[in-house]
C-alpha cells in the first residue's frame, strides 16, 4: 500500500478510469456482438442499422482512447467488409 499523499490519489484516480475504460469496453463489445447476431441471422436491414450504431460506438471508444486507434480502424472495416458481403451474397445466388 502506498504511504504518500498523492500515491494514494494516483491510486484513487487509476481506479476510477479503471472502471470508466471498462464500461466503454463493454459497451463497444455488447454492440459487436449485436452486430454479429444480425450477421449471422442473415437480416440485412438490421445488420446494416446495427453496423451504424457498433461504428458510432467504436469510434467514440477509440476517442477516448481506451482502444488505439488501429484497432479501431481493423474493427471497423472487418465489420464493414462482413455487412458488405452479406447484402453481395444473395445477388450472386
Amino acid at each position: 500500500m502506498a504511504n504518500h499523499k498523492d500515491a494514494l490519489k494516483r491510486i484513487r484516480q487509476n481506479t476510477k478510469r479503471r472502471a470508466r475504460n471498462r464500461h466503454y469496453r463493454t459497451m463497444m463489445r455488447t454492440q459487436i456482438k449485436r452486430l454479429r447476431v444480425a450477421i449471422e441471422g442473415g437480416d440485412t436491414a438490421a445488420a446494416e442499422a446495427q453496423l451504424s450504431s457498433a461504428v458510432s460506438m467504436i469510434q467514440r471508444v477509440g476517442a477516448k482512447g481506451i482502444i488505439h486507434r488501429r484497432q479501431v480502424a481493423r474493427r471497423v472495416s472487418r465489420l464493414t467488409h462482413a455487412v458488405k458481403a452479406m447484402s453481395a451474397q444473395p445477388a450472386e445466388s
